[in-house]
């Protein structure tokens, strides 16, 4: 056998088995629920909504949804312009500090608003519903040093 023949074999075998550990992995190993689907999971389905709570609470997520997509548009826009710095700059100049500067704005005002929508979600619910809500934010803001 040659070596040429030899080293395509490897490799092959080699990218066989990492296909076969991934499939093992994703079909033992189920993924982590996202946090904020966790907190909408709660919100809509174990914390008992009256008929009002469920209609404001709807109303809320529509209006954070496009407040989200749009802030999250932004944060793209920022990625190309960082993009387009790092391969003007080919290093870390001042057009890639000011798009960094730049893209971190936007992240930030993305934190602050689904806070703020937290917040104002948490206001329509009743003390024991807001425990219950109030102990799910703790978790999912703490997930990954558990």
């Amino acid at each position: 056998m040659t070596n040429l023949r030899r080293t395509l074999l490897v490799a092959s075998i080699a990218f066989a088995a990492a296909i076969a550990g991934v499939w093992v992995g994703r079909a033992v190993l189920p993924p982590k629920p996202a946090a904020d689907s966790e907190l909408h999971a709660l919100l809509h389905d174990q914390l008992n909504l009256d008929t009002a709570q469920r209609a404001r609470i709807d109303a809320l997520e529509g209006q954070f949804a496009i407040r989200r997509k749009a802030l999250e548009l932004e944060m793209r826009a920022d990625n190309a312009r960082l993009a387009a710095a790092i391969e003007a700059e080919h290093g870390y100049g001042p057009q890639v500090s000011a798009a960094i500067d730049q893209s971190h704005m936007a992240m930030g005002e993305l934190q602050k608003e689904t806070l703020e929508h937290v917040f104002a979600m948490r206001r329509l619910l009743r003390p024991d519903q807001a425990a219950k809500f109030d102990a799910a934010v703790v978790k999912a803001l703490t997930a990954d040093q558990q």
